[in-house]
């Protein structure tokens, strides 16, 4: 019996257009009501991610930053918080200028960035989030001692894949890479991914994780997936999710995630 679902949001809960679509809430909405717990379990922000959940009325932590950090989308009570520590942030940041990549850096659970970019402008606009350039975010991790929940490289998919080939066996242990979107490349502390921060949810809702139901679509919904007691892939979902996963739904254009809420839940 399912008692709770985390659903990833982009390309998953979200269409393209970045809406939640009547259906989806209708099977969240009726799912809550007989009694299961629901909550997102994204790589975005805090605060890009709480307008979702009060559209769909969700009182459960939120699972943000690739599961970094848990905090309630109501009250604002914060249940777990990784951030990285700040010498590795300052190491990717560092790679970042070498390389000539555009990073997102969040503190405080705001987006910095040290120079105004397209890909800045872009991702701005797409999480519905203002970003502050600060050109020495290096040097301001350094001398507060505050790492941050995420630092995120934007390029092209090729090069990405790369630079990840070429770190992971570097930074093992150190740091968790992961990619959300193809341009997309995510650095978080290692033990923040959504599959570690499900288990910090179940323990604190007091359930076991075959309890659970997770839906997602690409890398960094893996280990969230498998974990899971049903674990759901996208229909646009990455073949390595959809190989892992327990079901593979419709895409998330053809409101996938309400028809996975159909068969499992309600």
């Amino acid at each position: 019996m399912v008692k709770l679902i985390a659903i990833d949001l982009d390309d998953t809960l979200l269409r393209t257009d970045c809406t939640i679509s009547p259906r989806a809430q209708a099977a969240i909405k009726a799912a809550s009501a007989r009694g299961v717990a629901v909550t997102l379990a994204t790589g975005r922000m805090y605060r890009s991610a709480r307008p979702y959940a009060l559209e769909l009325g969700l009182d459960l932590p939120l699972i943000t930053y690739q599961g970094a950090l848990i905090k309630s989308g109501l009250s604002g009570e914060e249940l777990w918080h990784r951030p990285l520590p700040p010498e590795m942030a300052a190491e990717i940041i560092t790679l970042a200028r070498e390389e000539g990549i555009h990073a997102n850096i969040y503190l405080d659970d705001h987006l910095y960035v040290e120079k105004a970019t397209a890909e800045a402008e872009a991702y701005s606009q797409l999480a519905r989030v203002p970003y502050t350039v600060e050109e020495d975010l290096r040097g301001r991790i350094l001398a507060s001692g505050q790492g941050p929940s995420k630092i995120l490289l934007i390029a092209e998919p090729e090069r990405l894949d790369q630079l990840a080939a070429a770190l992971r066996p570097r930074w093992q242990g150190k740091v968790q890479l992961a990619k959300s979107k193809d341009h997309y490349l995510e650095f978080t502390h290692p033990e923040a991914s959504k599959g570690q921060a499900l288990i910090a949810l179940c323990r604190h809702l007091d359930l076991e994780l075959k309890d659970a139901m997770a839906i997602g679509d690409s890398f960094n919904d893996l280990d969230m997936i498998e974990l899971a007691g049903i674990g759901v892939a996208m229909g646009n979902a990455k073949p390595e999710v959809k190989a892992i996963a327990d079901y593979v739904t419709l895409a998330n254009d053809d409101d996938g995630v309400a028809e996975a809420i159909h068969r499992f839940v309600l």
